[in-house]
């Protein structure tokens, strides 16, 4: 049998070990890739759609600490956003921002209004006509209440099927991960064949 060439060994482990470094580097600072498991975010998003989002643009964090090394912007209204979820901090939620710190937001039989104006941005879903009070719950009707500094209100675009801050209040500007921006695979459960139409979408 042939002697492997040690320098030849070593090469091979010093470009894995370094392709592994540059790997985790671009997931921990840069562009991280999830899946869409629930249909909270549909039509915009919808259960099986892999989509990027872009770690960079909300600031460089340390890991873990979730501290801003390099701020560069915050969250601004309408951007898809995901973040840490407050009430089960091992999971990853995806919703759309809605208001920002400083911001009063009400919703009245499903209407939203930010700072007492109408706020209709084209993306809400309503697929459910009964409208609920807000002594039984918050979903059609909440508020006003104003979003503290360092804070998001966010909400599903499907309005009416969505677990959102309606329910369990804001999310903390340090539990942000970053911004959705494209759809770079798409497979539908129900028919089994992916979503040609989908892959390469812009997510907005």
């Amino acid at each position: 049998m042939k002697k492997i060439d040690k320098n030849i060994v070593k090469e091979y482990a010093e470009t894995i070990i370094i392709a592994i470094l540059i790997a985790l580097f671009i997931r921990t600072f840069l562009v991280q890739a999830f899946k869409i498991p629930s249909g909270s975010m549909k039509e915009t998003l919808l259960i099986g759609d892999h989509i990027l989002v872009n770690k960079f643009i909300y600031g460089i964090k340390i890991p873990f600490l979730r501290k801003t090394l390099v701020p560069i912007s915050d969250p601004e209204q309408g951007d898809i956003v995901v973040f840490i979820y407050p009430i089960d901090r091992s999971k990853d939620f995806i919703k759309r921002v809605i208001a920002v710190a400083g911001d009063t937001i009400e919703i009245k039989d499903k209407k939203i209004f930010i700072n007492g104006a109408y706020y209709n941005e084209g993306h809400g879903v309503y697929t459910d006509n009964l409208i609920f009070p807000r002594a039984i719950q918050p979903r059609d009707n909440f508020g006003p209440v104003t979003v503290p500094e360092g804070a998001l209100f966010v909400m599903g675009d499907n309005r009416d099927q969505s677990l959102d801050s309606r329910f369990w209040g804001f999310v903390n500007l340090k539990d942000v991960l970053g911004k959705a921006f494209i759809i770079y695979w798409s497979w539908d459960g129900n028919n089994h064949g992916p979503r040609w139409g989908r892959l390469g979408r812009i997510i907005d």
